[in-house]
């Protein structure tokens, strides 16, 4: 497994990037330096002055002892006590019950929350959060939001306002000095703008928090009618708590973290956007109010209320990158790849490994085929081309399936759910969406079916090398063995399992109630589609995806 995973940061595969990068960022240079000079990080707004990261507060978590005296420390410490050495562990495979674990931990911080993301949508779920946040800074809990800078632009009015808030402090992470156009960014400054904060956290009082791989917005919690991503994260307490904590700390106070008044003047930036208490927000939506009672009526929402949650306590170890990768300044044993080497050893019988952005590289390819080799028996699924959100990537692992499977390697490929799909009634995330089309989202992998990592960890070389990431190794054979159900049970109907042909040509078996279909290319794409991946897939740019 360790070569596994150094097979997508290999040293080989930096040779080449490096002098990629080399060629490609001269050329950059030669172009945009007479056109748009020096690209400078902050200050943006006129009048002030560098250095803008020693203004910055200094802020931490809150203090383990402060912590334990919270309504949250006073009902978890109990619970911790009993069980020393190990942190309880909640599976949040659900979106509505994922949805509902943030909102709660948001509606019972007391005295901090420290929030960390990828993507925030100024959608429905995203700005009901938001106005949660606020409905806290203003009860009087101090609030630490991290965002990365790539997608914020639709939110940045929003943040002006919470931003304001003398209790809400907002930093961007890795951010762009020209706010009106990210394009200009990556033009100008390239190898810094390429790498983002691909994290996702949110703790509670340092008490309690949630990690994995949603984002936040409505496709990430099953909200409205559209698109769907099935994710897992996990809310954890005990000892782990206490190292996500430390690492939002780390991240915080990076020299890649800027106060989002450094940035902009948010006396003029913000939107019409002002903030109200949830209560006023769901009196004045009918839609939303339905959402929110529907997530209410979950069985981590109903158990929570009633005090019955039930946690898996076992061992666990947290792995992240230093935030310095997002400078391209991390040593290896910094990083989350070297981590996970040490965290979760080799496997010895079983390999599951389910990943929506699958790239291997040729080095991954020949790491999981020497596993093969020695007796280890593995499974992937990630994503059909028609279900990917994003096809280019599909292209960086599609070239490389005919020669897992002449390994051995049983390949799945997840498929958009459809409403006349039997299982649907046994799934009740799904059946709730009706004919919304469905993504895979997740990334986790099961060892032996004694250990799983949960994580933001994309098994591809963009999360090994360039972005950063944050997960959880946790010493269960429970979980394992619900990842092991995920291909049992449920992705026999809801993924086509690829087979090579004696002429050695794919096809995708796609299992129906009574019989199975046969389809001799990507299922239920176009050819242009087709021609598109086969093109990408050509090109040297397997470590961008």
């Amino acid at each position: 497994m360790a070569d596994l995973l150094q097979s997508v940061s290999s040293k080989r595969h930096g040779k080449i990037l490096v002098m990629f990068k080399w060629i490609r960022h001269c050329a950059l240079i030669a172009v945009t330096s007479t056109l748009f000079g020096c690209s400078m990080l902050p200050p943006a707004v006129p009048g002030v002055t560098l250095p803008v990261l020693e203004q910055r507060t200094l802020t931490t978590a809150l203090p383990l002892a402060e912590a334990q005296e919270t309504s949250l420390g006073q009902a978890i410490s109990p619970m911790v006590l009993e069980h020393p050495g190990l942190s309880g562990i909640v599976a949040l495979t659900d979106a509505l019950e994922a949805f509902a674990a943030r909102l709660m931990l948001v509606e019972n911080a007391e005295r901090t929350l420290d929030v960390q993301y990828y993507i925030w949508r100024n959608d429905e779920t995203g700005r009901l959060l938001l106005n949660a946040i606020h409905d806290a800074a203003e009860r009087g809990v101090r609030v630490r939001l991290l965002l990365d800078d790539l997608n914020s632009a639709p939110l940045e009015g929003v943040l002006a306002h919470l931003h304001s808030h003398p209790l809400i402090e907002v930093r961007m992470f890795n951010p762009f000095p020209a706010r009106s156009s990210r394009t200009l960014g990556f033009i100008t400054d390239f190898n810094r703008a390429n790498r983002r904060m691909h994290n996702k956290s949110l703790t509670a009082d340092n008490q309690a928090t949630i990690i994995g791989g949603r984002n936040i917005g409505d496709s990430y919690f099953g909200a409205g009618e559209g698109f769907l991503f099935t994710d897992l994260d996990v809310l954890a307490i005990g000892p782990v708590v206490h190292d996500v904590s430390d690492d939002f700390d780390r991240f915080w106070s990076s020299p890649s973290a800027y106060p989002l008044h450094q940035l902009i003047d948010t006396r003029h930036k913000r939107s019409r956007y002002q903030p109200k208490s949830v209560a006023n927000m769901l009196s004045s939506n009918a839609q939303l109010l339905a959402y929110v009672d529907d997530v209410m009526a979950t069985n981590l929402a109903t158990n929570v209320i009633q005090g019955e949650v039930e946690f898996l306590w076992a061992r666990t170890t947290m792995v992240s990158d230093d935030p310095l990768k997002g400078l391209g300044q991390a040593e290896e044993q910094d990083m989350i790849v070297y981590q996970l080497h040490k965290a979760i050893g080799e496997p010895q019988h079983y390999l599951e490994l389910i990943s929506p952005y699958f790239v291997p590289t040729r080095w991954g390819v020949e790491a999981l085929i020497d596993l093969a080799e020695r007796g280890v028996e593995i499974i992937i699924l990630t994503n059909s081309l028609e279900a990917t959100d994003v096809a280019i990537v599909h292209a960086g692992y599609a070239k490389w399936r005919k020669k897992l499977l002449r390994a051995g390697i049983r390949i799945f490929e997840k498929r958009q759910i459809l409403p006349e799909d039997p299982f649907l009634d046994d799934d009740p995330q799904l059946a709730r969406l009706g004919s919304s089309a469905a993504s895979l989202h997740a990334k986790t992998f099961a060892i032996d079916g004694e250990r799983v990592f949960v994580g933001s960890f994309n098994f591809d070389p963009r999360s090994a090398l360039l972005n950063t990431e944050l997960g959880f190794v946790i010493d269960s054979p429970e979980l394992a063995q619900m990842v092991d159900q995920t291909f049992t049970e449920r992705m026999p109907m809801q993924a086509y399992e690829l087979q090579l042909s004696p002429a050695g040509r794919l096809y995708w078996l796609e299992r129906k109630p009574g019989h199975i279909i046969r389809h001799e290319h990507d299922p239920y794409t176009t050819r242009m589609q087709r021609l598109s991946m086969r093109f990408f897939s050509w090109l040297p740019i397997d470590w961008l995806l």
